[in-house]
């Protein structure tokens, strides 16, 4: 299996603006907390958060190939359960989300656009936010509205309530606020 490090460099050399690298930075954070509260392979969930859009530059006009080009470029890189992941993060191209790692990669790698959104209008960027006003943020369509609730509500698939999930999304998004760009100095 690849390394974080040749991970790092996959991006790199992928092609992807920074505002995609912030986002599988997130997610990576995400699947490896998720991957810590049930019991999983911490460095697999992570890496695959990592570069689950790897393909992205390439298939941004074509979301129908998004993941499985991925997942080519990938193979004999990762464990076939992270591939397949990879595959079934993306609904629009046919393959269907069945294992937890499965799940856990749809919910945490959107769960992302929620956060970070929220981050960037609060006076305080990551800092105190909780995960009662990310619900609040789900009820309001207009929010974040790219970013699917149903993806999200998936983490009922890893035995997860919806507070729980944003608990820990949150708390494994913090450390890296000031990497994404949402650290907010409070005003005086």
């Amino acid at each position: 299996m690849i390394t974080r490090e040749e991970a790092l460099e996959y991006l790199q050399q992928s092609g992807m603006d920074q505002a995609l690298i912030r986002h599988s930075l997130a997610a990576e954070a995400i699947l490896r907390a998720l991957a810590q509260q049930l019991g999983e392979d911490v460095e697999v969930w992570g890496v695959t958060g990592l570069l689950h859009d790897l393909d992205y530059p390439q298939t941004h006009e074509a979301p129908e190939r998004h993941g499985l080009i991925s997942a080519e470029q990938l193979a004999g890189k990762l464990p076939e359960e992270a591939l397949q992941a990879i595959r079934a993060h993306n609904e629009m191209n046919g393959c269907q989300p069945a294992s937890r790692f499965d799940y856990a990669l749809r919910c945490g790698e959107t769960v992302t656009g929620l956060i970070m959104a929220a981050a960037l209008v609060r006076p305080t960027g990551m800092e105190g936010m909780q995960a009662s006003s990310l619900k609040k943020k789900m009820k309001d369509k207009a929010f974040a509205a790219s970013v699917s609730r149903a993806n999200i509500k998936e983490c009922a698939e890893l035995g997860l309530e919806l507070g729980d999930f944003l608990t820990l999304s949150i708390i494994a998004m913090t450390p890296l606020a000031g990497e994404l760009g949402l650290n907010r100095t409070p005003a005086a």
